[in-house]
């Protein structure tokens, strides 16, 4: 009961916190922000301290490499982080923008607008730089938002949260218009989603368990954030010191992230000279390669893959690799197992881009390019609130106008309806 009482108190400040927010000037939103990003460098060492105790908790836990990595701070990611902020002020403020008007014959003069949803609920894991973001495009966007991060980096999101309040109610934004929720169990998650009429929107960010448990439990409307089971497909045309570099790139550059590469798809044409120059490449950084029994008859050196690797996020140095008839069959399955996250195609052949970029039903679909791009940042959309793989309102790496309604202003002079 008190676990309900104190999340439902949080919510209802927010919620009247996002009102006299909707009634701020971007000028002072944007003045606040700056004012957060520079504080967070300023007490970045209230920060790493409070992080290297959580890490040193999770490396005593023999937590994964990969996860720990998630949790990391330094002085670079947060500089990065402030950053982040930096850009987003650097943009266009979605709320109030216009996209639709008219003046009907009657004399009503109809606009539809960009508007903030009000509280936007966050539920997240392991990496603290998304406190950060989410309350940065929150902000910007006119919504007060609701956080509730992974019981893993508790002490680092709780400073975050801390210097970046103060420097909004320092500068004219309510403070109670940022709320985390600081109860580490786990309940508190389907409490949140329940709070129907002050919650206005719930995004997950995390892994498919999380996400899964939010859809099944929430009464408030979810954008879903879906896992990145990624692939990259080299075509048969494809230039081969291109496809090794963006391969190693969407792999190993960050392994942990959902924008890696899980999947390596290759055609059969160019398999036998090509696999074996990827296959190392991959063994010298360390990458435990599983093929099909196509691949290990070229390149014994895999383990081979189960079904159900080609369904799996390893977020690790961990890569799958299958061999393929054609852009088709590649296509098809990626379709099939891919969680339409980011995908790309390496080739010099127009037509092959042009269908892979139709036909692979994805969020995000590159040509010649590493899937670690699917990014806010990488999109110039200063931080992102999440990358959305669903298809209703928001796809793809969510920035400002991700987190904004519509609502129609409709101004008369005494009309009434016939």
């Amino acid at each position: 009961m008190f676990m309900k009482d104190h999340v439902t108190k949080q919510a209802r400040r927010a919620k009247e916190a996002s009102r006299k927010l909707a009634c701020i000037p971007a000028e002072i939103r944007n003045t606040a922000l700056l004012a957060m990003a520079d504080a967070l460098e300023a007490r970045q060492d209230e920060i790493l301290e409070a992080n290297a105790k959580e890490v040193a908790a999770a490396k005593e836990k023999s937590t994964r490499p990969n996860m720990i990595d998630r949790l990391i701070l330094t002085p670079k990611r947060i500089s990065d982080m402030a950053e982040g902020i930096r850009q987003v002020v650097k943009l266009e403020d979605p709320t109030g923008k216009i996209d639709f008007e008219v003046t009907r014959p009657n004399g009503l003069k109809i606009r539809r607008v960009r508007a903030p949803f009000g509280v936007v609920g966050i539920i997240y894991e392991a990496r603290p730089n998304v406190t950060a973001d989410a309350i940065s495009l929150c902000i910007k966007s006119g919504n007060a938002c609701l956080l509730r991060g992974g019981s893993e980096a508790i002490r680092t999101n709780k400073k975050i949260v801390e210097i970046m309040k103060e420097a909004a109610a320092a500068n004219g934004i309510p403070s109670t218009a940022i709320e985390f929720i600081g109860i580490i169990d786990r309940d508190v998650v389907v409490v949140m989603c329940r709070l129907r009429k002050l919650v206005d929107v719930i995004i997950p960010r995390g892994g498919a368990g999380l996400i899964q448990r939010i859809i099944e439990h929430s009464t408030v409307p979810v954008i879903e954030t879906g896992t990145g089971i990624c692939h990259t497909f080299v075509d048969k045309t494809a230039d081969f010191d291109m496809a090794i570099k963006v391969c190693m790139n969407a792999k190993t550059q960050r392994p942990s992230v959902c924008n890696a590469m899980e999947t390596l798809l290759i055609h059969k044409d160019i398999a036998e000279e090509f696999l074996p120059k990827i296959s190392q490449a991959m063994i010298d950084s360390k990458v435990e390669l599983r093929g099909d029994d196509a691949c290990l008859k070229i390149f014994p050196d895999m383990k081979p893959a189960t079904e159900d690797d080609w369904s799996t996020e390893y977020n690790d140095l961990i890569l799958s690799v299958k061999i393929v008839d054609d852009v088709d069959a590649a296509i098809e399955h990626i379709n099939k197992y891919s969680s339409q996250h980011s995908d790309a195609i390496i080739t010099r052949d127009a037509d092959n881009a042009q269908k892979f970029k139709l036909m692979v039903d994805s969020a995000n679909v590159y040509v010649n390019a590493s899937t670690r791009f699917t990014d806010g940042f990488e999109f110039g959309f200063g931080a992102e609130i999440g990358i959305s793989t669903q298809k209703l309102h928001a796809r793809g790496p969510m920035g400002l106008e991700a987190l904004t309604t519509m609502k129609y202003l409709i101004d008369g002079d005494g009309q009434v309806r016939q």
